[in-house]
């Protein structure tokens, strides 16, 4: 057995993400065969309590067309969170009477990105994923498509998979679709091959990657799958690409679909969602002197190294940090509103308690709200 594999084999938690073609009819609604047979391969995975199976599923929105009369996924974002409100709780339904088949709970898991780039949200995320596991149950999570708005949505769910395989602090991440891996060309095409293993970007750098799907249920496609295994592996957690049907032998460690190597440590940094899961509100322009200290002192943003301030922010929303030549050079939860702002600017901190009250003596952004993007 080659190392890659037997990762795989000795991977005691494991988040399993399944997209909406898996699961789904061509007219809309769930196919509650495909749905048993995913069942089927997790439940018998995780026999005996050896290993933990943590599902990101996908078809909530899909699941609620049907039943709504919609022949096609809506393109507008109220119809959408309303295919999602009649579809996730058929989600749930057919997914707790197929693991019921084997005396398995299963706990839904609702997250948006805003839920999960804020500190105290973050930490209640994991303890109720983390809870659940520890009493058998098996986590089904999705994105909160009901209430997400445009500027919070993670996208979609490869992308909320390799996050949540983060934040669980996962062994292996497996990534279902109905593409059996990440094939040098189109796959549908003679003369391409599947691509068995990436030990980094470099491995697929000449590679052209799809971004559509064959279904049209979803709204993620190759190069989504691709952009979360690099996220994963960059955070310490080895991925598994292949489709549905091979769920199995992707479980059982066996030569299926595309192995992506771990790239990066593992860690518990909650910063990873930061920045791939949120979607910043303004921003904040920096000096030269500010830029050094956030990026290679990594130290928080003061007043007094802030030029300048663009866009409508509350306390508490993530915004850009930007230099002087106005390119992102990190990016953090901000402690003001951005009415407030222009007065503190090129201001220290002292003088701010002074004139306006000791709520001002703080930072902008304090550094473990903050993460420095890659250039």
């Amino acid at each position: 057995m080659t190392v890659a594999r037997q990762q795989v084999t000795q991977a005691g938690r494991i988040v399993v993400k399944v997209g909406s073609s898996s699961l789904t009819t061509a007219a809309g609604g769930l196919d509650a065969d495909r749905v048993d047979a995913l069942v089927d391969v997790l439940a018998r995975s995780r026999s005996g309590g050896e290993k933990e199976i943590v599902l990101v599923s996908s078809g909530a929105i899909a699941a609620g067309l049907a039943p709504l009369g919609l022949t096609r996924r809506p393109k507008d974002l109220a119809r959408q969170q309303a295919a999602a409100s009649v579809g996730q709780g058929l989600l749930v339904a057919r997914y707790t009477a197929s693991f019921a088949r084997y005396g398995v709970r299963v706990g839904q898991v609702l997250l948006t990105s805003d839920d999960t780039s804020r500190r105290a949200h973050y930490r209640n995320a994991y303890r109720t994923l983390d809870q659940l596991l520890a009493m058998g149950a098996v986590p089904v999570v999705n994105e909160n498509d009901t209430v997400a708005t445009d500027e919070i949505r993670f996208g979609d769910n490869d992308r909320l998979a390799a996050l949540v395989a983060h934040l669980v602090r996962a062994d292996l991440l497996v990534l279902l679709s109905d593409v059996d891996g990440l094939y040098d060309g189109d796959p549908a095409r003679p003369g391409t091959s599947r691509i068995e293993e990436v030990r980094g970007p470099e491995d697929i750098a000449h590679v052209q990657i799809g971004s559509a799907g064959k279904a049209g249920v979803g709204t993620g496609g190759m190069v989504t799958k691709v952009e979360a295994a690099r996220i994963a592996a960059a955070a310490g957690v080895p991925v598994v690409l292949t489709s549905a049907t091979r769920a199995a032998d992707a479980l059982a460690g066996r030569a299926t679909g595309t192995f992506f190597h771990a790239t990066g440590r593992r860690s518990a940094d909650r910063l990873l969602w930061l920045a791939h899961a949120s979607t910043p509100q303004g921003s904040l322009t920096l000096d030269d002197g500010a830029v050094r200290a956030v990026v290679k002192g990594r130290k928080s943003l003061l007043p007094a190294g802030i030029a300048a301030v663009d866009g409508e922010f509350s306390a508490g929303d993530p915004v850009e940090l930007r230099d002087t030549a106005g390119r992102a050079v990190a990016r953090g939860l901000v402690n003001f509103d951005a009415k407030e702002i222009p007065q503190l600017l090129g201001r220290s901190t002292r003088e701010l308690a002074k004139e306006l009250g000791p709520a001002y003596e703080r930072e902008v952004v304090h550094r473990d709200d903050l993460v420095v993007l890659e250039p």
